[in-house]
């Protein structure tokens, strides 16, 4: 009789090791990359600039016209601005064309296929 005492006084670690594994378990599996994609998505807003084409959350595509701190106006036909939220912006498509200097320095030199 005195031996079943004994022995369910060493199990009791076991429970506490199963929480904290599951614990661990679903911060690496659901709350980090969740994290991480909420970093990502918060980083693609802030680097959103005028001429940018967008798509938002509910699937409208449009170009950036103008940026405010927590709105942007988009232009979703030729003369046809709408103003959406900035967290509704949830997809850059393309950015806007921005000269290279490197093509410039070809045109100011001359160089042509013609040579």
């Amino acid at each position: 009789m005195y031996y079943a005492a004994e022995t369910s006084g060493g199990s009791s670690a076991l429970p506490l090791l199963v929480v904290v594994a599951f614990a661990a378990f679903v911060y690496f599996l659901m709350i980090r990359p969740q994290q991480k994609r909420r970093r990502e998505v918060e980083n693609m807003q802030s680097a959103m600039g005028i001429g940018d084409e967008v798509v938002t959350v509910g699937g409208l595509y449009g170009i950036v016209a103008g940026i405010e701190d927590d709105t942007v106006l988009l232009e979703i036909a030729p003369g046809v601005t709408a103003k959406y939220a900035r967290a509704a912006i949830g997809k850059v498509n393309k950015k806007a064309a921005v000269e290279d200097d490197s093509a410039s320095d070809e045109e100011s030199t001359g160089t042509t296929d013609a040579d």
